[in-house]
């Protein structure tokens, strides 16, 4: 089951995750909302829509953009996908998904 690790916490654990471009996204009901904080930061794909971003935070170090999702997915991209995205998150910035 595909989990989600930063600085030694689960913020995502899930058996029904979406494989897209190399990137595990995690059902919304998944996450660990306390260790996420709103980010400022969007981001543009060209068929996916406008991303938003969360700040991961644990222990007191914050890893700033280090989770996204789509709100509202471009039209075309869920029936591309083969599911509903919306607000569902994936991690980089140093987040291991294993």
């Amino acid at each position: 089951m595909p989990k989600a690790i930063w600085n030694g916490q689960i913020l995502a654990e899930s058996g029904d995750t979406i494989l897209i471009e190399g990137n595990q996204y995690f059902p919304p009901d998944s996450v660990r909302r306390e260790f996420l904080t709103p980010s400022d930061t969007h981001t543009i794909c060209p068929w996916k829509g406008e991303a938003s971003y969360y700040n991961v935070v644990v222990g007191g170090e914050t890893n700033h953009d280090a989770a996204w999702y789509y709100p509202v997915p471009k039209d075309g991209s869920i029936k591309r996908v083969g599911k509903d995205f919306s607000n569902y998150v994936a991690f980089w910035h140093g987040v291991e998904v294993k």
